[in-house]
């Protein structure tokens, strides 16, 4: 039997697209929207690779956001263009645009996202993120007027994703603009991805916040094993590189940086996941992986 909910003659459901160019904040966006963290966010660009789904349902009215990596002009390599490739699609097949731009900057990959979107059918709302940190606000106001002039949008709003300035207008704007219709996900579900996909990304965002400029975009985490035993959840988790001096970066001196990483990883999955974890990580030497699309498909970039 259906929920009673999905049955509300006034429901309404729709899906969101965030998209921008890298490390504009639409990670940040989400989690903040949703009240809970399940895209990883770091200072370093790309660290979002997939389509993530955050479902927020309250009353009547259903968002489903769809967290995309950054738009970028690299295409280099094949995680490069999977990414794009995954922040295109999301575009297509969703009811509402949202489109995160950094404050008065705009750069060439703020200019490449806004092409892709001029063929946009359905509304496309642009977000000015981080407004927050301006300290001159009256030069806000000709950067909005050119962006009104650059953007076919039906709404600019100024917001601060990680303050959460302005999001309930944000949120109250997108509600009007989605369909009416019944919900496509129960009440209490915030995600369509699995726990072994929130648990590998939950470690490599401590990763990519650790090491930063360290280490390079060529690593992965692929869980090799996620059970739960007595009230403990077991996870083994296997930490792709591409060349040994990665993985001595990565590992530290006498396994100080694998520890703290490990540390951190642990006390995350375990809030997330409401239960004493128990973690083990080590670090594998996989050449070329990055650029390989039989080895992208089975780390699990093979959604497209």
């Amino acid at each position: 039997m259906p929920d009673d909910q999905n049955l509300e003659p006034n429901s309404r459901c729709g899906y969101i697209a965030l998209v921008g160019r890298p490390n504009v904040g639409k990670s940040t966006l989400l989690n903040h929207m949703l009240g809970q963290k399940i895209s990883i966010t770091s200072r370093k660009p790309q660290t979002t690779r997939n389509n993530v789904l955050g479902i927020k349902t309250e009353a009547e009215n259903q968002l489903i956001f769809v967290d995309t990596p950054g738009l970028h002009l690299n295409q280099s390599g094949a995680i490069n263009r999977y990414m794009n490739r995954a922040a295109g699609s999301a575009i297509k097949d969703v009811d509402v645009v949202v489109f995160l731009v950094d404050k008065t900057q705009w750069t060439e990959e703020d200019e490449a996202v806004a092409k892709r979107l001029e063929g946009v059918k359905v509304p496309l709302i642009v977000a000015v993120n981080k407004c927050d940190q301006l300290e001159d606000k009256s030069v806000l106001l000709p950067h909005l007027e050119k962006l009104a002039k650059r953007l076919s949008a039906r709404e600019i709003v100024p917001i601060s994703a990680l303050k959460g300035m302005h999001l309930d207008r944000l949120e109250s704007i997108l509600i009007k603009l989605i369909p009416a219709g019944t919900h496509l996900f129960p009440e209490h579900q915030i995600t369509d991805r699995s726990s072994r996909f929130l648990a590998a990304e939950i470690i490599r965002e401590k990763i990519t916040r650790q090491l930063g400029a360290e280490l390079p975009y060529q690593m992965a985490v692929e869980i090799e094993e996620f059970q739960q035993d007595r009230g403990i959840l077991h996870i083994s988790a296997a930490i792709l590189v591409e060349r040994d001096g990665q993985k001595r970066i990565l590992i530290g001196d006498k396994g100080d940086k694998i520890k703290l990483i490990g540390q951190q990883a642990r006390l995350d999955i375990e809030s997330l996941f409401e239960t004493k974890v128990m973690l083990k990580l080590w670090v594998k030497v996989k050449s070329g992986w990055s650029d390989d699309e039989r080895a992208l498909r089975s780390l699990g970039y093979d959604d497209l």
